[in-house]
């Protein structure tokens, strides 16, 4: 438990240290930039402030493209502020293209906060919502719903022709009928009705209808 606080003191020493420096730089730039008095302390500030909003952006897994764009434009500010006091330029007579930069980043930081602050996050269990946000994020339209297929109608199944039977076969039939319930005490069935009347199973089924 010590050791671990131990690590977590030395690592929380350290990142103060960093950003004090780093803070320090950013103020000497906006200084010899032109940018004197709260000014010159704003500028760090809002640095760091949109560094550690696009670091939080990256960490939550959200809208990840976006906050590595503006995570790398805040380090390079501040990469650049460190670089630059370390002796390449002359303070006291900085060129005209960093005075725009340092004139035209509290737009640029603005711009960057806003994004990052408002622009809403993806659910990470909703695979569909995180594909359509990169898909938003390059650029692509998403693509329109699939239409419902319609299922196939089964074509009806076409009527058998009618089978003539002669008149007079009918009224054998019946006899045939009436002798097998008298006899058995039951309908006579269709294939019974056929092999007593020695017919097709075409005409045997037309006939035993036509008795019913």
């Amino acid at each position: 438990m010590r050791a671990h606080l131990a690590r977590v003191d030395a690592v929380l020493v350290q990142a103060a240290i960093a950003a004090a420096l780093s803070f320090a730089h950013l103020h000497d730039i906006a200084v010899a930039a032109g940018q004197d008095g709260w000014k010159a302390w704003a500028y760090p500030v809002s640095v760091d402030l949109l560094l550690v909003a696009a670091w939080r952006r990256l960490r939550s897994g959200h809208t990840v493209k976006a906050a590595w764009c503006w995570f790398v434009i805040a380090l390079a500010a501040s990469l650049g502020a460190n670089v630059a006091t370390a002796g390449l330029l002359d303070m006291n007579d900085v060129p005209a293209w960093l005075r725009i930069l340092v004139a035209g980043w509290p737009a640029v930081a603005f711009l960057g906060g806003t994004l990052l602050a408002h622009t809403k996050p993806a659910d990470p269990a909703d695979p569909a919502a995180v594909e359509d946000e990169d898909d938003q994020e390059d650029g692509a339209e998403p693509a329109p719903p699939a239409l419902p297929t319609a299922e196939p109608i089964a074509a009806p199944e076409p009527a058998r022709p009618a089978v003539p039977v002669p008149a007079a076969l009918v009224e054998h039939a019946r006899k045939v009928a009436a002798e097998h319930r008298t006899r058995t005490g039951t309908p006579i069935d269709t294939p019974t009705l056929r092999a007593r009347l020695g017919i097709p199973a075409p005409m045997a089924e037309a006939i035993a209808t036509r008795l019913t």
